[in-house]
């Protein structure tokens, strides 16, 4: 699996990183969002057992296994001037348009399996 990511949001990802380690996860939440389901980026502070790489130029990518069935194999994310979330796309569809990154890693206990977040 590989995310083209633009420019512009490698540079957001890694401002949103900070000096802190972290790794992004594709993630495709449909815990309590009242629909299909939403993709969001997750920070965390390590991957968990079932998390594959993607291949994503230098910034740290992962995906649960299981959820590789939702997404095609090349994707792309982008972003734009002023707003806040992302765009994550493939060559015959939109996953969304509106991306959040929730930042994980302060959480001490709580992985993206956890039932114990949820996304705003």
């Amino acid at each position: 699996m590989i995310i083209q990511v633009s420019p512009q949001a490698e540079a957001r990802l890694v401002e949103q990183l900070g000096d802190q380690p972290g790794l992004f996860k594709l993630f495709y939440d449909t815990d309590g969002c009242g629909c299909d389901g939403i993709t969001v980026l997750l920070i965390l502070n390590e991957r968990d057992s079932d998390d594959v790489s993607i291949e994503a130029g230098s910034l740290p990518f992962v995906i649960n296994k299981q959820q590789q069935i939702y997404f095609e194999p090349c994707l792309r994310l982008q972003s734009e001037n002023n707003f806040p979330s992302f765009r994550l796309s493939s060559d015959s569809m939109i996953y969304g348009s509106n991306v959040k990154v929730h930042d994980l890693r302060e959480a001490a206990n709580v992985t993206s399996e956890s039932k114990e977040w949820s996304v705003k």
